[in-house]
């Protein structure tokens, strides 16, 4: 600044002259780092993904069973579980329009198992299968071949309350019930099963087919001969079918009789 310029100043009051100085860093207060380029910065501010303890790289599910729980717990049953599961049993929709569940009736280590599809307005009212016109009819079947109901006989159905309208029951009916079925088979061990009717032969076999296409064979159900024949009711609206089955009837009792044979046979 020039000798001029300091005069003047001092003649204002404004000498001596106070210059800015950088401001040195406070001793308590220590310099801040130097800070990385602010994409650096970015990334450092970033939350870092947190990782549970313990935590595992995900695997894939494992295979479902073979039998769902509820069928799983069905098979263990003995009968007064069986009968009282069956009693209270609310699987499908078929359980709001009942008057009584039909578990099956019979001597529970028959030779032979009769299988219907479910029961009707008769058995709906009774607890017991085929107790009506149809009823009557598989009674007169049975004695034609010197059977009686409860005699080395067991009587059953696909699923145990009735359809509205007798209709026939749907899969998701037939699929809840089933096991129940199952286990009674199990506990009984039937020497021959006859299917009267297409629901029960198609469910039991496990594939569709016709009564004709299966009438007149031994079939099998878990390594048990499986015999099928019309039902009953279907015999009241088609007489002429009544002959076709008396033959199955026939065919019926000659295979259990050769069954007997070989069993009573020396090893």
């Amino acid at each position: 600044m020039s000798s001029r310029r300091e005069e003047i100043l001092k003649e204002l009051g404004l000498w001596p002259v106070w210059r800015l100085r950088t401001a040195a860093a406070s001793p308590a207060e220590p310099a801040a780092p130097p800070q990385p380029p602010a994409a650096a910065r970015v990334a450092q501010s970033a939350p870092a993904p947190v990782k549970p303890a313990g935590a595992r790289a995900p695997v894939e599910p494992a295979p479902a069973l073979p039998l769902d729980a509820r069928a799983a717990e069905i098979m263990r049953m003995d009968w007064p579980q069986l009968k009282a599961s069956v009693a209270g049993c609310t699987a499908c929709p078929l359980h709001q329009g009942r008057n009584k569940t039909v578990f099956g009736v019979g001597d529970e280590q028959a030779e032979w198992l009769f299988v219907g599809e479910g029961p009707g307005a008769d058995e709906d009212a009774k607890g017991e299968p085929f107790v009506g016109q149809a009823g009557k009819l598989l009674d007169n079947m049975l004695a034609a071949i010197g059977l009686k109901r409860g005699e080395n006989v067991y009587i059953g159905n696909m699923v145990k309350c009735r359809p509205p309208g007798n209709r026939n029951p749907e899969p998701l009916e037939v699929s809840q019930c089933e096991p129940y079925l199952h286990r009674q088979i199990a506990l009984i061990k039937p020497r021959l099963i006859v299917a009267l009717g297409k629901v029960a032969a198609v469910n039991l076999l496990r594939r569709e087919a016709t009564i004709a296409s299966l009438r007149g064979k031994v079939l099998e159900y878990q390594g048990i001969p499986l015999i099928i024949t019309y039902h009953p009711a279907y015999l009241l609206r088609s007489l002429p079918d009544k002959a076709k089955a008396w033959e199955d009837l026939c065919f019926a009792a000659e295979t259990m009789k050769n069954l007997q044979s070989a069993q009573a046979a020396p090893i």
